[in-house]
């Protein structure tokens, strides 16, 4: 949603009172987005960077977030009527507690909507994103995996033989007077202060046939908590931390005022099949007919993608979503 303080500037008006139009347009967009089937709609409105304009700025921008968010969530019927829930992307951390509460109670208010969402980055930089999904992915494989307490498990073996000693149907362990071999035999007290049934005295070289190599048995790693193995992190475990992990892909992205770069927006979520578009109008100027033009031109992007690889078809044909 860029350009609203260029609009504003154009027409001799205050900064607040661009973005205030720019909301106005977001609201309208929305509207044409789920009625044309657009399940998901994604609107950058507040970047951490922004933070670096001049304080009244951004204390503007905090409040008429306040204000509208609760106009439309409270007397507007557009989330409703299309089932659109709201979510809030961004670092919590950083937004005003006034504001955040407004955030919150927007988000439990559309939290029974599931026929579309409506995703509002605020405060966002995807650098923020992908270092957070990063710090959680590092937080879940320093976290032990419990032992699996199967019925075969060692520790569960263990359990057993302790409770039917205990229970006198098997006497305890003896130690004999003499070795059985002749040789000198370890200290008494040194082997009752042993577990006669620790993983570290299970030996399964009875059951190996001749010549094998010993097996290599790591200390601990039976009946004891386990970290998971680095390797096993791939894009699907960073993508489950992602703010719209459980998003469908992202097929259309829109930058509005004429600048062509993505500007930390949605760097993770861009793929192969994201179709970009640049468009010249300033976001409140960005309206139905613009939004018809992106809409016919992508359709006739997929038409040619299917050409030319006709396996990409039953992919291109699932639901799809928008941002902007």
């Amino acid at each position: 949603m860029d350009g609203n303080r260029r609009y504003a500037r154009s027409r001799r008006m205050e900064t607040v009172e661009g973005h205030h139009r720019g909301f106005e347009a977001l609201a309208r967009i929305m509207e044409i987005c789920y009625k044309c089937g657009v399940k998901v709609v994604t609107v950058y409105a507040f970047s951490i960077e922004n933070f670096n304009r001049p304080k009244y700025e951004v204390e503007g921008l905090m409040q008429l977030a306040k204000v509208k968010l609760e106009q439309l969530t409270t007397y507007g019927d557009i989330l409703d009527r299309y089932g659109a829930c709201v979510r809030i992307l961004g670092q919590r951390e950083l937004i005003r507690d006034d504001v955040l509460e407004v955030m919150d109670k927007a988000v439990a208010r559309t939290k029974h909507n599931n026929k579309a969402v409506l995703n509002i980055c605020f405060p966002y930089t995807s650098r923020a994103e992908m270092t957070t999904a990063i710090r959680s992915t590092v937080q879940e494989f320093l976290s032990p995996t419990p032992p699996k307490n199967t019925p075969f498990s060692p520790s569960r073996i263990r359990q057993k033989i302790l409770s039917s000693q205990l229970d006198g149907r098997e006497p305890l362990p003896t130690i004999p007077d003499e070795p059985l071999d002749g040789g000198e035999y370890e200290d008494k007290d040194s082997y009752e202060d042993k577990d006669p049934y620790g993983d570290e005295d299970v030996s399964s070289s009875a059951t190996l046939p001749p010549g094998s190599p010993e097996p290599r048995l790591r200390s601990g790693s039976y009946g004891s908590a386990t970290l998971p193995n680095p390797d096993n992190i791939t894009v699907d475990t960073i993508e489950r931390h992602i703010y719209t992990a459980n998003d469908p892909p992202l097929d259309i992205f829109v930058r509005t005022s004429g600048v062509e770069r993505l500007s930390d927006f949605m760097l993770w979520q861009c793929h192969q099949d994201t179709h970009i578009f640049f468009r010249k109008c300033l976001w409140p100027d960005f309206d139905l007919k613009d939004f018809i033009w992106v809409l016919l031109e992508w359709q006739w992007r997929q038409k040619q993608s299917d050409r030319e690889n006709p396996s990409s078809r039953s992919r291109n044909s699932k639901a799809r979503s928008m941002m902007e």
